[in-house]
């Protein structure tokens, strides 16, 4: 038990800091993603403020660097300082995954440790959690004997002093790319196949933040949808999602999508086809 114990506080040592603060100005999010392999002996690191990529590390280059728009904007960080400190991260990272892997005495394979947290905190060896952190509470929850309230109560100071102070010097730099709103694009499709009902689909895409009400109406009355897509990424510091119903064929009613997004004065209005 001391052993595991030792292992948690190392996990808490190496983590930058990761907790959403509210803020006079909005709510900002800060979130770190770590994960490292036994074997090869890789670990690699992405940063995200308010959800969008803002560094990343990996053991191959050995340097954090900075993406998207932060690319261009001096003094946000001192990237060659950063790159020194998640050197040291890693090894210590490392050395935590071979405790790990020790105290399950699990010494053959390839072994995996993934950290994920910001609001949450949700650390995983093997797929496997064992100790999450509840921001409904909030407080950290063991979800193994070994993960003992020592941990606990260290990781909720370093949380509470540390991490804001990290977060608003972020935001300095920053303030101006998450604050930005980029309404969606929408485009409705149809499908069907003979004999069936028709599938008419509605993609909003390319906004940002992701946050956005998208929804079916049939002669002015809201839907239920078939199916609705989550909120994901776009792969361009946007977001998109998606949401489809079914059309019976005798039913000639019209149907539209409607999306309303913040930086719109009025929602967006986009008819499925003529029947």
């Amino acid at each position: 038990m001391v052993r595991m114990v030792s292992v948690l506080l190392s996990l808490l040592l190496l983590l930058g800091p990761a907790v959403p603060q509210e803020t006079r100005d909005g709510h900002y999010s800060l979130t770190y993603l770590y994960t490292g392999l036994s074997k090869p002996g890789c670990r690699a690191l992405t940063v995200f403020l308010n959800g969008r990529a803002f560094f990343h590390y990996n053991s191959e280059d050995r340097k954090a660097e900075p993406l998207g728009p932060w690319r261009h904007v001096e003094g946000v960080e001192d990237w060659e300082k950063q790159s020194q400190v998640q050197n040291a991260r890693e090894d210590i990272f490392m050395e935590t995954l071979n405790n790990i892997m020790e105290y399950y005495n699990d010494s053959n394979g390839s072994h995996a440790l993934k950290e994920r947290f910001g609001s949450f905190w949700k650390n995983a060896y093997d797929g496997k959690d064992y100790i999450e952190f509840n921001k409904e509470i909030p407080a950290w929850v063991p979800l193994v004997p070994e993960a003992e309230p020592v941990y606990v109560q260290r990781a909720k100071a370093y949380l509470e002093e540390e991490c804001p102070a990290t977060l608003r010097k972020y935001l300095k730099y920053s303030k101006n790319i998450l604050d930005r709103q980029d309404p969606p694009c929408v485009v409705v499709t149809s499908h069907q196949a003979p004999g069936e009902k028709k599938k008419l689909k509605c993609l909003a895409y390319d906004f940002y933040p992701g946050k956005t009400d998208v929804h079916w109406t049939r002669a002015g009355e809201v839907q239920e949808p078939e199916l609705r897509g989550d909120v994901l990424h776009g792969g361009n510091g946007t977001y998109q999602t998606w949401l489809l119903v079914h059309v019976p064929p005798q039913d000639t009613a019209p149907y539209s999508c409607h999306v309303q997004y913040s930086s719109l004065a009025q929602p967006l209005l986009v008819p499925g086809e003529a029947r």
